[in-house]
């Protein structure tokens, strides 16, 4: 297998964090690192040649050149040019492949060192080909920095010139698609989306409108959705459910549930799963003996972040979907970014959609499990608004794995650091969360205070409406979270 080398350009003194950045996330990336060597200059061992011969040496041993561009011009060498000009001059000789990464917005170009506002006036010259892409931070960088690579390996031919959905399955056939699956695809995409085939429609026709067929051949997409055992040809296809016991990953797990069916049958059953857990709180209707029974997180939120999760990650990495759910929360993660269009802020603002996987997201829009026009993201903020619960958070962890995350109550952590509290009453807080109640005398074991701090930190909680008291006075008295495990409601 080749490895490509990429040679890292850019004012050292200026850039030293995103120059590092790049290197970093390129070796700690699953894929990228099977395939590419990131050279740094400050990293090299000391060599008794010139450093302006030495840098020049390792532009023409590359594959890429990557030109990371700043304030700064940086210092003029004996040519009257900078280093990192030096090496994009030497870099275009050499034919390599250039991809150029300016730091701000264009308004900040006038407020550069002339040189740099040289390089970019030429960068920006449609006639010279260059690929160009600004950035606002590392996190920003590496996104791009990645897509761009992505590019270079599909351009090669290494994962493919088109999505990983796209490719066709060498090993599957059409035996292995299960024939009743795609004739409830049939029934359901004609009911929720007025799908255009007839129910009578042959299992071929009907992927052959989704274009899951590549010459007649099945592709990765149409296993994934219909396929009978999609697992026996993508091991990595597959959601981990998990339930916590506490606030954090811990064995032994209350229970652990690894499902490995088509797509449809994986979101569903990780949705029942989560559902059978989390509890309903009991709400008395006004001017009626009925009660409501809500979930406690909306349930159109659990089921867009699997959704999402599955139909957006990354499958050519090999580990798969997780659902958890913790005491106080559910997170869903999966391996992948966002595209290089988006980023997490645009994720609570309208947007358009820019699907990883365009054939999953087009087979799933059709059975009306997304809306595939970026308004996923939205609806689950403004439904869990309406529940009156903490707004579902989105986390990008290195720029290769998503996570969202659904509180189960409204004591985040975000929402108790804005009450003051002190370590003690935030430790109580977590031991109620795992426990369902606390007492005086457990407060004191747990935070080795006396019977009076106790009982001071105790009624604070009470006071602020977090604690509700409950039970006859002396040892008979407990505390809970008002709305939380516990907490009965005034009914």
């Amino acid at each position: 297998m080749k490895r490509y080398k990429i040679f890292v350009s850019g004012v050292q003194k200026e850039l030293k964090t995103e120059r590092r950045a790049v290197k970093e996330f390129v070796r700690k990336d699953v894929l990228l690192s099977e395939y590419f060597d990131v050279f740094l200059f400050e990293d090299a061992s000391a060599k008794s040649k010139s450093a302006e011969k030495a840098y020049i040496e390792e532009v023409r041993k590359s594959d890429i050149y990557i030109g990371i561009l700043g304030q700064k011009y940086g210092e003029v060498g004996k040519g009257k040019i900078s280093s990192t000009e030096t090496e994009f001059r030497e870099a275009k000789a050499k034919h390599r492949e250039i991809l150029i990464f300016i730091k701000g917005n264009s308004a900040d170009d006038k407020t550069r060192d002339a040189g740099v506002q040289k390089l970019i006036r030429e960068i920006r010259d449609s006639k010279r080909g260059f690929s160009y892409k600004r950035f606002k931070d590392t996190t920003e960088l590496a996104r791009l920095v990645y897509a761009s690579l992505i590019d270079f390996l599909k351009e090669e031919g290494i994962v493919g010139r088109g999505a990983f959905d796209e490719r066709v399955c060498k090993e599957a056939a059409f035996a292995d698609i299960d024939k009743s699956k795609v004739k409830w695809f049939l029934r359901v995409a004609r009911e929720a989306r007025k799908f255009p085939l007839s129910p009578e429609a042959s299992v071929k026709d009907v992927l052959t409108h989704l274009n899951l067929l590549r010459d007649g051949k099945l592709t990765n997409a149409a296993v994934l959705l219909f396929g009978k055992e999609p697992h026996r040809f993508f091991l990595q296809a597959e959601v981990k459910c998990l339930h916590l016991p506490g606030t954090e990953i811990c064995k032994p797990f209350l229970s652990y549930k690894i499902y490995s069916d088509n797509l449809f049958e994986q979101v569903d059953k990780s949705v029942g799963f989560v559902l059978d857990i989390i509890k309903q709180a009991v709400i008395q209707q006004k001017h009626t003996p009925q009660f409501k029974r809500p979930f406690e997180i909306s349930v159109f939120a659990i089921q867009e972040a699997i959704v999402n999760a599955v139909a957006h990650r990354n499958y050519n990495v090999t580990s798969g979907v997780q659902v958890m759910v913790f005491t106080d929360r559910v997170e869903v993660w999966n391996s992948g970014s966002l595209p290089p269009e988006l980023g997490i802020a645009d994720l609570r603002k309208p947007h358009t959609s820019f699907p990883a996987n365009p054939l999953l997201a087009n087979a799933l829009y059709f059975a009306d499990y997304i809306q595939k026009t970026g308004s996923g993201t939205l609806e689950m903020i403004k439904q869990c608004k309406a529940q009156g619960a903490p707004e579902p958070e989105f986390v990008l962890i290195r720029n290769v794995e998503f996570r969202t995350i659904l509180a189960r109550d409204i004591y985040t952590e975000d929402v108790l650091a804005k009450m003051g509290l002190n370590e003690r009453q935030s430790k109580a807080i977590k031991y109620i969360k795992e426990k369902g109640r606390i007492s005086n005398q457990i407060y004191q074991e747990i935070n080795k205070v006396i019977k009076r701090t106790a009982s001071r930190d105790l009624s604070g909680l009470v006071s602020l409406g977090v604690f509700k008291k409950t039970g006859i006075t002396g040892k008979g008295t407990f505390y809970v979270l008002r709305g939380h495990k516990g907490d009965k409601g005034d009914i």
